[in-house]
């Protein structure tokens, strides 16, 4: 059992907090677990597909959504949400915003090279430990190197 480390945010006011829904998109090959992560579109960092919550979509099902606009992964999500990791989101609009993330493992079926932000974003499957070193938020790190999807309900 992976214990959450605590959600830090010092520079947040509870009104301006927002919420996303992550995937944690996953696959085994040849015998070894891998996760994909892909590119933001603003710095290029290594992150997982993220977004706002969606209207009628329960989060894991707005989770599984953004895999397929941002990474064209198809797969199956469960309603498990396996942690959550803080950032702070930079856009032009509304500056420096506060988010929670609540991650959804979705284990890869399909992968599809034409899909909503193909061509602006890179993506790359990662062996578990090596996708954990190459995020920054610790939080997620943490999650990513600890996710087994063996203990998934």
């Amino acid at each position: 059992m992976t214990v959450q480390l605590p959600i830090r945010l010092p520079k947040a006011k509870k009104r301006s907090l927002r919420t996303q829904f992550a995937s944690l998109v996953y696959r085994v090959k040849d015998g070894e677990l891998q996760i994909l992560l892909i590119t933001s579109r603003g710095t290029g960092r290594w992150i997982i597909p993220k977004g706002w919550p969606m209207l009628g979509m329960r989060p894991a099902e707005a989770a599984a959504q953004e895999a397929w606009e941002e990474a064209g992964v198809k797969g199956k999500v469960t309603d498990q949400c396996i942690g959550v990791y803080s950032y702070y989101k930079t856009d032009t609009k509304n500056g420096t915003l506060p988010c929670l993330v609540n991650v959804y493992p979705v284990k890869a079926r399909r992968v599809k090279n034409n899909y909503p932000e193909a061509g602006q974003r890179r993506r790359k499957w990662f062996p578990q430990k090596k996708a954990a070193k190459l995020v920054k938020e610790r939080e997620l790190a943490k999650l990513i190197k600890s996710f087994n999807p063996d203990n998934l309900i």
